[in-house]
């Protein structure tokens, strides 16, 4: 049969074949950019105070060489530390606010640009914490002889700021496969086929006998999978992943019955404490995995957020064997260390995972910061 003369030779020559509009490629490529630009947002956020004191120390050492440098003997050089630690810290007070409220910006714009930008405001800080200190001081001389000092703070913040920019950037750029490492782990240790099987059966179950929680058991495994599959971007608050860990436990409940006992406790002020999507969910899995199955006559699992001098803490504590056995912890540092890179990716030295053991117990504690 002829091909008509309106119709493409090849019906996937076109943009919209099949009735699929070209826009929505482009909108997911739309949606793979921000998704890694929040990433890269997060990584170089200068908010987050385990970051900031991390730099305010390296800005003190740095201080300190030059001023040896510099200096004539010890006395002078201890004089001359604490006339630069206060020039230093006074420009960082100035800096570090700026840079800070840009943290969404920056990494967008072309990296020439945002190191611009940082060595700018640097110098800016420079010159103000000069002027600051000079005035501390009295001034004293022309404006001819006051002209290289204020050239000097201009030249020294905008070059640490570069510097300091220059270091996030490297820092954010090594850590990237450090984090598909621990992308790869996520996907490996997210719900597991097993749970899913053993979850359809109970659903399959309960359709004869109680069709009502036969629907709440898919309902709830569709939201598990739905959060499992999908790109939810760097972070997520703690509410959404309690909601998570209670539909996982719910589902598990049906299963081992009287055997698993659940006990929540949790505080509402933590509920919006940022963390990577699903931490919680393998914690969870492990207390049942190496905890409840591993015993004969079940056990507790209990979950409990806090908040406490500025941190959200998530506490997991469950019932093991006494003595442990290998079925009871085969398997289960792959998900902690896991869980473990993805919060020092998120939060840096900030964000803490504790794992202990007491007899007849295993606790797993998340504290990431409350703002």
């Amino acid at each position: 049969m002829a091909t008509p003369v309106n119709a493409p030779a090849d019906p996937l020559a076109t943009p919209s074949a099949h009735g699929v509009p070209s826009a929505q490629f482009g909108a997911a490529d739309d949606e793979v950019r921000r998704l890694a630009a929040e990433r890269r947002a997060a990584r170089l956020d200068l908010c987050r105070p385990a970051l900031t004191l991390r730099l305010l120390l390296a800005l003190q050492a740095v201080l300190a060489l030059a001023a040896l440098a510099i200096s004539s003997g010890p006395w002078d050089w201890l004089l001359r530390v604490v006339h630069l630690a206060f020039v230093g810290l006074s420009g960082a007070v100035l800096w570090l606010p700026m840079v800070c409220a840009l943290r969404r910006r920056l990494p967008r714009w072309p990296p020439a640009v945002a190191l611009l930008v940082v060595s700018l405001l640097g110098g800016l800080a420079g010159l103000a914490a000069w002027a600051q200190s000079a005035l501390w001081a009295g001034l004293d001389g022309s404006l001819q002889s006051l002209a290289w000092p204020a050239l000097g703070g201009v030249a020294s913040g905008a070059g640490l700021g570069a510097a300091a920019w220059t270091w996030l950037t490297q820092r954010a750029a090594s850590g990237g496969p450090a984090e598909a490492s621990a992308r790869l782990a996520e996907l490996q240790s997210r719900i597991r086929p097993h749970f899913l099987f053993n979850a359809l059966n109970t659903a399959l179950v309960l359709v004869r006998v109680d069709p009502a929680r036969a629907e709440t058991v898919l309902e709830d495994l569709a939201q598990l999978f739905r959060a499992a599959l999908a790109e939810t971007g760097a972070e997520v608050s703690l509410n959404d992943e309690v909601e998570l860990a209670q539909r996982y436990l719910a589902i598990e409940q049906l299963r081992y019955g009287s055997r698993l006992q659940v006990h929540w406790a949790l505080d509402p002020l933590a509920g919006g404490a940022r963390m990577p999507p699903l931490v919680l969910q393998p914690l969870v899995e492990n207390a049942v995995r190496h905890g409840i199955e591993a015993l004969a006559a079940g056990g507790q699992i209990s979950v409990q957020t806090r908040v406490r001098r500025g941190m959200a803490t998530v506490s997991v504590s469950n019932s093991v064997p006494e003595p442990p056995t290998s079925a009871s912890t085969a398997g289960a540092g792959i998900a902690l260390a896991n869980v473990r890179e993805r919060l020092r990716l998120l939060h840096d030295m900030a964000a803490t995972l504790q794992t202990w053991r007491e007899p007849g117990l295993f606790h797993a504690r998340i504290a990431v910061p409350l703002a």
